[in-house]
C-alpha cells in the first residue's frame, strides 16, 4: 500500500526527508498549506529552528489545522526542531514559543550546545533493524522527562551525553534528536512509513 506522507516545507532538510522517503516506498509531497495538509496521511516536521517554524506554522495559518490532524490520529515524525514541535513541554524556549504537542515528553532545546558541539554517535533505535544508526546531532534537544503515554526506543550509548534519550514513539507519532535524513540511512523513514501504514490499516 503506498502511504501519502508530507513534509513540512517551511524550514529545515525537505528534499532530504523527501528522498528517503520515497526511497522507503512513500509517495512524499511538500506541505505548505492547508490544502496540502489536507492531502497527507502523515507529516514529516524537519530540523531547523524551532521559534521560527512555529511563527512560520502561524503566518501560514498551519498551526491549528496540522494540531487537529495531530490530535485526531495523523502520524507525524519530528527530527531535531520536529521533535521540539511535537513535545508536550519544551524547557530553554523563547517567550511565546509554542509546540504542537502529542507526545508526552519535556525536552530542553540546544541541550548538546552549540552548532560547535554538534557530533555523531552509532546509537540503536527500537523498531529499526540490522544493526545500530550512525546519528548526527546539530544543535540537538534531547529528552529530560518521559510520561506514561510514551515509549523511550533511543539513548545514546557512549560519551559525555550516555543514557541520553534521544528517540520516543507515542502511537503514532515518533521523535528524534538527530538527523537520519542527512546519513543516506533511510530506515528511521522506513519504520516511519510503516507506522503510517498500521495507521492505515
Amino acid at each position: 500500500m503506498t502511504v501519502t506522507v508530507g513534509v513540512l516545507a517551511l524550514q529545515g532538510d525537505v528534499r532530504e526527508h523527501v528522498h528517503a522517503l520515497t526511497v522507503e516506498g512513500a509517495h512524499a509531497v511538500p506541505v505548505r498549506r492547508v490544502r496540502e495538509l489536507d492531502a497527507v496521511d502523515a507529516l514529516v516536521i524537519p530540523g531547523g529552528e524551532s521559534t521560527t517554524i512555529d511563527k512560520l506554522l502561524r503566518a501560514f495559518d498551519l498551526f491549528a489545522p496540522v494540531q487537529e490532524r495531530l490530535r485526531a490520529g495523523m502520524p507525524a515524525y519530528g527530527s531535531c526542531a520536529g521533535m521540539i514541535l511535537l513535545a508536550d513541554r519544551v524547557l530553554g524556549g523563547i517567550e511565546g514559543q509554542q509546540t504542537l504537542g502529542g507526545v508526552d515528553v519535556t525536552v530542553r532545546r540546544n541541550a548538546f550546545g552549540r552548532q560547535v558541539d554538534s557530533f555523531e554517535t552509532d546509537l540503536a533505535v527500537e523498531g529499526v533493524e540490522d544493526g545500530p544508526l550512525h546519528a548526527v546531532f546539530i544543535r540537538a534537544p534531547w529528552v529530560e522527562e518521559v510520561g506514561p503515554a510514551a515509549r523511550v526506543v533511543g539513548r545514546v550509548e557512549s560519551g559525555p551525553a550516555a543514557g541520553r534519550i534521544v528517540a520516543v514513539r507515542q502511537g503514532p507519532l515518533l521523535v528524534t534528536s538527530f538527523h537520519p535524513e542527512v546519513t543516506g540511512d533511510t530506515r528511521v523513514h522506513r519504520l516511519f512509513v510503516e507506522i503510517v501504514r498500521e495507521s492505515q490499516g
